[in-house]
């Protein structure tokens, strides 16, 4: 792997470039060859991913300060207020799309309107919470009958939890902070599989709470191991054991952790699940770029801690090296004139299409770097 500081150098100077040609976008993917599509129209605006590219500028700026990237991330954090007044775009994601922007920009400024907008999503995540089983609702059903996910979880929640631990920081309020715990502790103990992985989604009956079923969802079968899913968790609980201490998340986001190690690949990149068959050249880079956020975060916590766990630490670290290692030498695309930085990237493996740009790809990529060369913004 190149030097650290010299991969960092790169994205700059690209996402100088990048950023001046999309400053009126809110990018996904690519819509024709290197060049991003826009997702801030009235019929796109709610996507999950859409905080990212904010995410992205705000720690360009972080490490810069050069105002266009302040710029940028601002104008993302005003046009999702079209989401903020949608019952159909405010869902568990609320975290993923006012961490990376509002919650990203009053941690820099103390931003009152950024305050304000962050408290409005963490209310409204937290108005998800079903009490009978002690989870967040993922989804909202599309309205016209055909599905019915009133007691559904997904894991990538976990990610969103932060959002919630921020509120009860904020306003000095438990409530935020027992919804989050609350939610990771049936996490925990319905999601993640004796062996360390996870299942991507777990039916709850909503009136009694009890465990139903659950699905392969964006993974390859069900009972298999979505390796997107499996970042989220390893990322996910070492993020709630730093919000709270419970040394039972630790254990848990190493359990993991050892898991997506034992089973991470050495030579390639990141396949989209773990089972998928050794011929396939389905790759998903977002997974190893979230994994190695989680490995070095998880990393840190290990080596203050006066354990046994402790001499897990340089374990997590070459783990994120090597992720970042292979993403950079066989996947990134430093080219300036080209808009994304991943391109092998995958949404779900039953789609038609494998190997494209996604957005928090690039942004989780950039993420890992900074926290590996200090330049790093904390936004969960």
């Amino acid at each position: 792997m190149k030097d650290l500081k010299t991969i960092a150098e790169k994205i700059i100077e690209k996402e100088r470039k990048v950023a001046k040609r999309n400053a009126d976008k809110i990018p996904y993917t690519t819509s024709t060859p290197h060049v991003f599509d826009d997702w801030s129209s009235e019929d796109k605006i709610n996507w999950w991913t859409n905080g990212f590219w904010g995410g992205m500028m705000w720690q360009l700026y972080n490490a810069t300060h050069e105002d266009i990237f302040k710029e940028i991330a601002i104008s993302v954090e005003d046009k999702l207020d079209r989401v903020l007044m949608s019952h159909i775009g405010l869902d568990h994601d609320n975290g993923f799309k006012w961490l990376p922007t509002s919650v990203a920009h009053f941690r820099l400024d103390n931003d009152h309107e950024a305050y304000n907008r962050a408290m409005l999503a963490a209310g409204n995540l937290a108005g998800r919470f079903n009490a009978n089983g002690c989870f967040i609702r993922a989804w909202n059903d599309p309205g016209d009958g055909s599905k019915n996910t009133t007691g559904w979880a997904i894991i990538d929640c976990m990610m969103n939890l932060p959002l919630l631990y921020w509120a009860s920081e904020k306003t000095k309020d438990p409530r935020f902070k027992a919804i989050a715990v609350a939610h990771a502790d049936t996490a925990m103990k319905n999601f993640v599989r004796e062996d360390g992985s996870v299942r991507h989604i777990v039916e709850f009956d909503p009136e009694n709470g009890e465990y139903v079923r659950d699905y392969g969802g964006q993974g390859m079968a069900r009972g298999s191991s979505w390796t997107r899913g499996q970042s989220w968790a390893l990322y996910g609980f070492t993020l709630s054991y730093i919000h709270t201490g419970n040394e039972d998340y630790l254990k848990t986001a190493i359990r993991i952790a050892d898991r997506f190690y034992e089973r991470m690949p050495k030579d390639r990149l990141m396949p989209v699940d773990f089972d998928q068959p050794a011929d396939s050249a389905n790759y998903d880079s977002t997974a190893a770029a979230i994994a190695a956020c989680g490995f070095i975060a998880l990393s840190d916590v290990c080596k203050n801690i006066e354990t046994d766990v402790s001499g897990k630490s340089g374990t997590y670290r070459e783990a994120a090296e090597r992720l970042i290692g292979l993403i950079d030498e066989f996947d990134c695309d430093y080219d300036p004139d080209h808009d994304e930085l991943l391109t092998m990237c995958s949404a779900a493996w039953s789609d038609e299409k494998h190997n494209f740009p996604i957005i928090y790809g690039d942004y989780f990529y950039i993420e890992a770097i900074w926290k590996l060369t200090g330049n790093e913004l904390f936004i969960w």
